[in-house]
């Protein structure tokens, strides 16, 4: 399985400190067993157009069956993922952004600020993920069994 793992944040993307969601995203999916043949690496700023047209290369030219992104998905201004998700999928799945905001309330209420959601397009899902590893840790691993059954609807099986 192709995946592309895309982190969004202004400072990641200007040095200011590392990307640590993006190998957290690696880490759970290997914890969790998921065979990844092949991973895309990318770190970019919050601007929705070029999120857009990211997302749009990962599945259209590069064919990657999962895209997951980390970041973007709360209130400011700058945070604009799930507007760019919207804007390419062409079905979307707001369970995957409910069950963890449901499952970050309990230990951050704040987390029902997130806007995260998860789409298809093509024959590839797209899943929103929150910006910050310790979160990541606890969301990923819940939607890691829908993420499963999804590609194997995509891809006809």
């Amino acid at each position: 399985m192709k995946v592309a793992r895309l982190t969004l944040s202004d400072r990641a993307s200007a040095g200011v400190y590392a990307d640590l969601s993006g190998p957290e995203i690696e880490r759970i999916l290997g914890l969790a067993g998921v065979v990844v043949t092949e991973w895309i690496r990318r770190v970019m700023p919050d601007d929705r157009l070029a999120i857009e047209e990211v997302l749009k290369q990962l599945v259209d030219d590069e064919r990657c069956d999962l895209v997951l992104t980390t970041g973007g998905t709360g209130p400011s201004a700058r945070d604009v993922t799930p507007e760019a998700t919207r804007a390419v999928v062409d079905r979307e799945f707001p369970g995957f952004g409910e069950i963890m905001r449901v499952q970050s309330f309990a230990s951050v209420p704040t987390s029902i600020l997130s806007r995260a959601t998860a789409g298809t397009r093509g024959r590839a899902l797209i899943v929103n993920l929150p910006g910050q590893p310790k979160a990541i840790g606890e969301c990923l691993p819940l939607v890691v069994p829908a993420i499963r059954e999804a590609l194997k609807h995509l891809r006809g099986e």
